[in-house]
């Protein structure tokens, strides 16, 4: 059975990893991204169909214009996997970051919104398919120097939570990933140690396995699915001990 693959954020990094991994003869792949340079290398590697988009998540037109142009030529994707994120270290104490905080919630989160909501007619008609976000482990708690970009995954993760439940009676599976540190260009300009770094492409062989599983919210690795549990429940004074002198995400790096 052919499956129909959207996947935006994917002219580098994990979204590029993700479509080599989705590489099938049983797959057709939407290639989203905005380097169409960078698209069209990645669709020279792919023996499978595929189609160069070339769109902006942060601007909703763009991507409605994306999305029917693949739904003209491929009919409704089964799966849509909203990747594209960005990161920079901001800081309440400077008003130049303000821009900058609104960037990260346009392409992290109102970029989700943008990205599934040119599918959302066809997927109820339909009763089926998948939408799978990539949050983070930074939305488990509000890190210290990133305060955007964890607040931005943390209402991600929460989106989801929510449309899954919404969604759950139409027959729509909603999957949220969390990955913890893996090795791509957000993550090269880090100057900090990463623990369990992992490479994009095996990242995307684990989500590629998560989403076949339509797990609801999974994070990876494993060693970070229990370091965010225990996150999850430290009281806030020894949260804030720890996380005081934690490394910082270096600014105006988009």
């Amino acid at each position: 059975m052919i499956k129909k693959i959207f996947i935006t954020g994917a002219s580098s990094g994990l979204g590029w990893a993700l479509a080599k991994g989705y590489d099938s003869e049983n797959n057709i792949l939407g290639l989203v991204g905005r380097n169409k340079e960078n698209l069209l290398k990645l669709q020279k590697q792919l023996n499978c169909l595929s189609q160069v988009l070339v769109a902006d998540v942060a601007k909703p037109t763009s991507m409605r214009i994306a999305a029917n142009t693949f739904k003209k030529k491929y009919g409704s994707p089964d799966i849509v996997i909203a990747n594209a994120g960005v990161s920079s270290g901001t800081l309440a104490s400077k008003k130049e970051d303000l821009e900058i905080i609104h960037k990260i919630f346009q392409i992290n989160f109102h970029g989700v919104l943008n990205t599934f909501n040119p599918f959302m007619d066809d997927l109820l008609k339909s009763k089926q398919g998948q939408l799978v976000a990539i949050a983070s482990v930074a939305g488990i708690r509000g890190l210290p120097g990133a305060g955007a970009y964890s607040a931005s995954k943390s209402a991600l993760i929460n989106y989801m939570e929510s449309i899954r439940v919404e969604l759950k009676k139409f027959n729509i599976h909603v999957t949220t990933i969390s990955p913890g540190y893996i090795k791509t260009p957000m993550t090269k300009i880090n100057t900090y140690p990463m623990p369990f770094l992992i490479d994009a492409e095996q990242a995307a062989t684990k989500i590629i396995h998560i989403i076949d599983k339509k797990k609801s919210h999974a994070i990876l690795p494993w060693q970070m699915s229990i370091i965010s549990k225990i996150m999850h429940i430290l009281p806030n004074y020894l949260w804030d001990f720890l996380a005081k002198n934690g490394p910082k995400k270096k600014r105006n790096i988009l």
